[in-house]
């Protein structure tokens, strides 16, 4: 089963240069924007779709700015390794309590 992290003992994030400019080129989304989202209580959800030989998740939440983004990411270590970032989709904002007349989780 692929529970969701323990992330009170992470230390930062391991990033992959490939996976920082992907992630702008495709979708404009900062590798900072994306640390920032799991600074502000993001909703987790396990991704077992994905690396069945590594457990993969989604973070669900919010920039400093306000932007909503979901984020694909695994643990490594104490570590934090973002897979892949976008915009949330307007279904993904429904479903997790994203409108603009409701903006809290």
């Amino acid at each position: 089963m692929n529970e969701l992290p323990d992330l009170s003992h992470i230390e930062g994030f391991d990033w992959d240069r490939g996976n920082i400019q992907k992630n702008w080129e495709r979708h404009k989304v900062a590798f900072y924007e994306c640390e920032e989202v799991f600074f502000h209580e993001p909703i987790l959800v396990p991704n077992p779709q994905h690396s069945p030989g590594e457990n993969r998740h989604y973070a669900f939440g919010q920039t400093s700015k306000g932007r909503w983004l979901t984020i694909s990411f695994t643990v490594r270590k104490d570590k934090i390794r973002v897979i892949s970032a976008r915009d949330m989709s307007r279904k993904e904002r429904r479903e997790y309590g994203k409108t603009e007349e409701n903006p809290k989780f």
